[in-house]
């Protein structure tokens, strides 16, 4: 098997429309959100992490960030390799401007168009889980010497379907996102563009060493203790290390109250002592299939440039883990988690030089 090295990443998100930006403002202490207002019996304005930008034409605006994002990842040493496009919510933003149908090719062709792409492309819904489930799909790919390099390309931009399918079924918080939090109470949304760059000839100080995806059924809309726990078992045995090498998990704790709860005791199942954890919800929103890139292109950049998101809010005692308030030292190997609906928990495993 060929080591696959993670060589590049790009983002936009709500703390900026590239990586300098958001750990600036990362720095600065975040930025607060903005309001989203929907109509109904479960309406009114909730908040809403919105990447901010002037362009109201969806199709127009999603190009221009993919591209832009694309190129801070260096797209453009890939776009002979494989690209995976992962997002959970397509394009039914520019669906909704009558500017789309809904032809899910036609949204792949079209992102592929935007970039140049010579390469195979597929794309990958798994709702929250589908960016960490590409970077597994892409990471067997490339092991097992079948490509050579890979891009990995999250897309969850701005669209009423999602704020409103989550409101129906009461997971936002009309406040703020409280990762572990005493007072948790919902979910913040936000919007995301991310892209990782991966070869298998290019060496980089980051390797993408594994993962795995378990799926259960049970909890379609929530996360399972059992399946939490078993992802991590068969991450670790994915990436040939023992729950004792790892450094720092970056969970998920979107701030829901039961998945924060079930993703606690999952922890505490598969590890006799629970690493040092990171949320970075609380700064960028859950970007639901974006989310897993986002996160890691996010949490990579602030372990080289020694930034870390605070950690102001209080944590429910209840839950017997914490939120590290710096970052480890020396962190190497390093756990990124992402649970999402249909009962999907995934996990990936990368190693710092």
């Amino acid at each position: 098997m060929k080591p696959v090295h993670l060589c590049g990443s790009g983002l936009a998100c709500a703390l900026g429309l590239d990586m300098k930006l958001a750990l600036e403002t990362l720095r600065q202490g975040g930025v607060a959100p903005s309001q989203i207002t929907l109509p109904g019996m479960l309406g009114g304005s909730f908040p809403y992490r919105a990447i901010a930008d002037s362009q109201k034409d969806w199709n127009e605006r999603a190009r221009q960030l993919v591209q832009r994002v694309a190129a801070e990842a260096g797209a453009q040493q890939a776009h002979n390799g494989v690209l995976f496009i992962a997002t959970s919510s397509f394009d039914i933003g520019a669906v909704e401007q009558g500017g789309a149908q809904m032809d899910y090719r036609a949204f792949a062709d079209k992102v592929a168009t935007w970039l140049g792409w010579t390469g195979p492309v597929y794309a990958i819904s798994t709702a929250c889980t589908s960016s960490l489930n590409a970077l597994i799909a892409a990471h067997a790919l490339l092991a097992a010497g079948e490509e050579e390099e890979a891009l990995v390309l999250g897309v969850e931009l701005d669209n009423r379907m999602t704020p409103g399918g989550f409101a129906a079924l009461q997971l936002l918080t009309r406040s703020d996102s409280k990762p572990f939090g005493a007072q948790r109470d919902g979910l913040v949304l936000g919007e995301a563009v991310a892209a990782l760059r991966l070869s298998a000839r290019e060496p980089s100080p980051w390797k993408l060493l594994g993962g795995a995806n378990v799926v259960d059924g049970s909890q379609p809309t929530g996360a399972s203790v059992a399946a939490v726990a078993n992802m991590y078992r068969r991450a670790l045995a994915a990436s040939g290390l023992t729950a004792e090498q790892i450094d720092l998990i970056k969970v998920q704790a979107a701030g829901s109250p039961g998945n924060d709860a079930a993703e606690a005791q999952g922890l505490r199942d598969a590890f006799d002592t629970v690493p040092p954890l990171v949320s970075l919800k609380a700064a960028m929103g859950h970007t639901m299939g974006a989310s897993g890139a986002a996160e890691i292109a996010l949490l990579t950049a602030c372990l080289e440039h020694d930034e870390w998101p605070r950690q102001e809010r209080e944590i429910d005692a209840q839950l017997h883990v914490s939120l590290a308030a710096a970052a480890p030292e020396n962190a190497r190997r390093i756990m990124a988690t992402i649970l999402g609906f249909g009962g999907s928990h995934a996990s990936v495993v990368l190693e710092r030089a």
